[in-house]
């Protein structure tokens, strides 16, 4: 099947694809688990996210023993693909069908590949959420849908990057987040954060600790909750000042409620230059940060 991108940044309405994204959500939570089961804890968590391919997202090598293998979820060809570093090779299809039959089946294929993997089954950051093994609420997957979803991630993840080229500091990879089903990019001043209070639905306190232990300023993008989805940027620990900070573009506004500046991805996907639009918001909202925590900006920026 090939592709066809003309308009580089593809519409991608929520009202017309929530179901799918909570379906590819859970899929993503499933495949995340494997990986988280099988490496060790690395900085952030970052040891357990997926990161946006040529046809879709893919967890990286994975170790297992003296082999390795990946999970790929192909969005051109709609299949998650698992390799393994001897050669062998099985897929399963992604298409309209109860989470609990894809959790079913992509245990099944790594016990075959001799991959076998315990993962803790109950979804964590999903209020209300069913176990991945029992939930036969969650069907629904729109093949259109998920291809126009990884194709603004391929864009995001692009854009992310040239931003993240900026800074000498620690900075994460752009990565897909499974738990808030986002993709992210964070920069962190160096310095050691307050402990997290926690409260996020299944994930224990040490969970937060690990996330946020140290300063940060943290942009993303997430597929919801309405229009097309939004761009953010907050602080943790959140400075005096920066809530108040004026921020570009004209589309930016600071959400009072959840603590975080948001940017349409519309006014991205419209704007002549959504490139230039987008890094104007992720530069101006780091500065607000960066300026009132006072962050040694000439040390740790290229």
């Amino acid at each position: 099947m090939t592709v066809s991108n003309e308009s580089g940044w593809p519409t991608i309405p929520v009202s017309e694809w929530a179901d799918t994204r909570d379906t590819i959500q859970l899929m993503t939570q499933v495949v995340g688990k494997v990986r988280m089961v099988n490496t060790e804890v690395m900085s952030h968590w970052w040891n357990v996210v997926l990161y946006v391919s040529s046809r879709g997202m893919t967890t990286g090598l994975i170790p297992y023993g003296n082999r390795g293998f990946s999970m790929d979820f192909d969005f051109v060809d709609h299949q998650l693909v698992v390799l393994t570093t001897d050669g062998r090779r099985q897929s399963i299809p992604l298409r309209e069908r109860p989470i609990a039959d894809f959790y079913r089946d992509v245990m099944a294929t790594l016990d075959d590949l001799d991959l076998s993997t315990d993962i803790w089954t109950m979804p964590v950051e999903i209020p209300g959420a069913i176990p991945l093994d029992t939930d036969r609420d969650h069907s629904a997957y729109d093949p259109d849908a998920a291809q126009r979803f990884w194709l603004a991630l391929v864009q995001i993840n692009r854009v992310f990057d040239s931003f993240r080229s900026r800074y000498v500091g620690k900075v994460s990879p752009s990565h897909f987040f499974w738990g808030a089903c986002d993709i992210a990019v964070t920069r962190f001043s160096g310095r050691p954060a307050p402990k997290h209070p926690g409260g996020a639905p299944n994930c224990g306190p040490h969970v937060m600790w690990e996330a946020y232990s140290h300063e940060v300023s943290s942009a993303g993008y997430w597929p919801g909750p309405d229009g097309e989805g939004s761009f953010y940027s907050y602080a943790y620990p959140e400075p005096d000042g920066f809530r108040t900070a004026r921020v570009g573009p004209a589309a930016a506004s600071f959400d009072e409620s959840l603590g975080e500046f948001l940017l349409p991805y519309t006014a991205v996907r419209e704007a002549a230059d959504p490139d230039a639009v987008l890094l104007e918001f992720l530069q101006d909202t780091y500065a607000a940060a960066a300026d009132a925590a006072g962050w040694d900006r000439g040390a740790l920026e290229r």
